[in-house]
């Protein structure tokens, strides 16, 4: 009610000075008119002097009205600014940041939970990949596929194709791209029995990610790796050495299944 009441007054005092400001250029063009007449007859009544003194108060006058009103319109229009504008385009802003996160978890990752839910798990995959292409940076999709390849359709050579795709599909953050280093590693492991394979993508990630946590993990699973050959011990599980990854995807998970504020 206070920035409806503050923009009346500024709207009144605008138009108020807008009419001052106007009369008083009438009221000089009359005066200019006078002045020309007694010029051309000569002023025999010696009225001239009176009414160029007037006429330049007019011009000072109307001078004053002038910045009034430059200022007074400013006035009003930061007003309209803040009260119209300024929120428009915040919202507008906001939606553009947050709408298409938000659009990808409501229309795409929700119709491939359901659809999981439902036992639909091939409609699932399609699901999220679609949910994929709309958020490609976003690893989670991929990591839904490959999980339900490998624990729901049990087709661990689709598991591992998927997650050489989806390596390979982006320029991913050294996080992302060791997890699904580490999820191939395991595959080949621990599925598919080819221990020659997950060694080779430890290497991959020793050499990739230097001095990280990623190649030290790595490097540790190889050396345990080794000594369990040696022993001929079981094989420790890849999936115990990514258990930083397993916390990261999930929060992600907490992140995107909370319901809007």
């Amino acid at each position: 009610m206070l920035k409806w009441s503050l923009y009346l007054v500024l709207a009144v005092l605008v138009g108020g000075s807008w009419m001052m400001y106007s009369k008083k250029g009438s009221d000089i063009t009359s005066i200019n008119r006078q002045v020309s007449q007694l010029q051309e007859i000569g002023d025999p009544d010696e009225k001239l002097p009176d009414i160029q003194t007037r006429l330049h108060a007019l011009e000072g006058e109307r001078t004053f009205s002038g910045i009034l009103l430059t200022f007074l319109s400013a006035g009003l229009a930061a007003v309209f600014f803040v009260i119209y504008a300024l929120p428009f385009f915040a919202q507008r802003v906001s939606q553009s940041v947050y709408d298409s996160a938000e659009s990808v978890e409501k229309d795409f990752m929700r119709d491939a939970r359901s659809l999981f839910a439902q036992g639909d798990y091939e409609g699932a995959i399609e699901a999220f990949k679609v949910a994929a292409d709309a958020d490609p940076m976003n690893r989670l999709p991929w990591v839904e596929i490959i999980k339900i390849y490998k624990e729901n359709l049990h087709d661990a050579a689709a598991a591992v194709q998927t997650a050489r795709q989806a390596l390979e599909s982006h320029e991913w953050q050294p996080n992302d791209a060791a997890y699904f280093l580490f999820r191939l590693a395991e595959l080949h492991d621990e599925v598919e029995g080819d221990r020659a394979a997950a060694v080779a993508i430890m290497n991959r990630v020793v050499e990739e990610f230097p001095g990280t946590r990623h190649s030290a993990n790595a490097t540790h699973k190889l050396h345990e790796w080794s000594a369990a050959g040696s022993a001929g011990n079981v094989v420790p599980r890849v999936s115990d050495l990514a258990a930083e990854e397993e916390e990261y995807l999930a929060r992600m998970r907490q992140t995107t299944t909370q319901p809007p504020a």
